[in-house]
């Protein structure tokens, strides 16, 4: 029944959250330090396309329980609930860019002794899985269903569903307990373009490289000792020049 209510961006973000301390080697209830979870998810399509007949039929109590299903206020500490993590559990929202934002939280309550390890990631499936949508020049989505990021005949991107999430542990930490580690976070940085560009969604190339430039200095790197870059791109002709 919980499994039915659930936004399965939920149920899979918990299966991965999972999967994940597990592939780093550790028990959550066997653990002593605290372990926290920073994560963020889609607007949940599930309960707009299976449970709109049901909203106004529920009891008190059964939409309370449908509310902790579905809204993603409850993403993070739904994991702690059910894995036993008693560090903090923040969800994270930032559109497009929740995934890195939870990770930069979550190094920064590393920084600050607040958790010893944790979980960071996003969720964003849509429902129903079967859909299209109608092309619209100049808009965001791709005329013909293919993505070509940085290239001269991008025309815009095509949206997919997926699940991501780490686990981080300070370095000095992850050595002494003998963890396979698989990449160094050196520093990281947030901000905000403001109100410095052409509309709310376009890109602002000031706040872009100030931002890089404060990640540089955080992590005490110069940017001519950079091998390469991995950057996301949007496919579109306004985001990626």
């Amino acid at each position: 029944r919980e499994a039915l209510a659930m936004d399965p961006q939920q149920r899979l973000f918990l299966e991965c959250a999972y999967e994940a301390l597990e592939d780093a080697g550790h028990d959550a209830e066997r653990y002593p330090g605290w372990i926290g979870v920073f994560a963020g998810a889609m607007m949940n399509s599930y309960l707009l396309s299976h449970h709109r007949a049901l909203l106004q039929k529920f009891e008190s109590s059964e939409a309370i329980q449908l509310l902790i299903a579905s809204d993603k206020d409850y993403l993070t500490t739904r994991v702690a609930y059910k894995l036993n993590l008693k560090g903090p559990s923040i969800s994270v929202q930032t559109a497009c860019s929740t995934g890195l934002a939870a990770v930069h939280q979550a190094c920064q309550s590393l920084r600050a002794v607040e958790c010893d390890m944790a979980i960071a990631g996003a969720a964003s499936v849509m429902f129903p899985e079967k859909r299209g949508y109608f092309y619209e020049k100049g808009g965001p989505c791709s005329p013909d269903g293919h993505c070509r990021p940085f290239d001269a005949d991008a025309a815009g991107t095509v949206f997919g569903d997926a699940v991501g999430v780490v686990v981080l542990k300070r370095l000095a930490d992850a050595i002494e307990q003998g963890d396979f580690i698989h990449a160094l976070v050196l520093g990281s940085a947030t901000n905000n373009d403001g109100a410095a560009k052409v509309g709310y969604t376009a890109p602002s190339v000031d706040g872009q490289a100030s931002v890089i430039v404060m990640a540089h200095e955080v992590a005490g790197v110069r940017p001519d000792t950079i091998d390469y870059v991995e950057a996301h791109g949007t496919g579109t002709t306004l985001g990626d020049p």
